[in-house]
């Protein structure tokens, strides 16, 4: 996973997996989903970053939950 920070746009974008995105999703005004030729979701667009989130603590936590087999 790799976060990048856009200052010049203020968009902040989460790649999940490194991999070609085939296809994009707006899921909710400036909240973009990207998809690879499988239908995952490979990466997530948030534009007016600082705006959405300036009343926001500074540090968000982060919780990733992996299905165990």
């Amino acid at each position: 996973m790799k976060v990048q920070y856009f200052p010049d746009t203020d968009t902040l974008y989460i790649e999940l997996v490194e991999a070609p995105s085939v296809e994009s999703e707006e899921i909710t005004e400036g909240v973009v989903l990207d998809y690879d030729s499988q239908g995952r979701i490979i990466g997530i667009e948030i534009e007016n970053f600082t705006e959405r989130f300036k009343d926001k603590p500074a540090e968000i936590p982060l919780r990733l939950n992996f299905p165990t087999s």
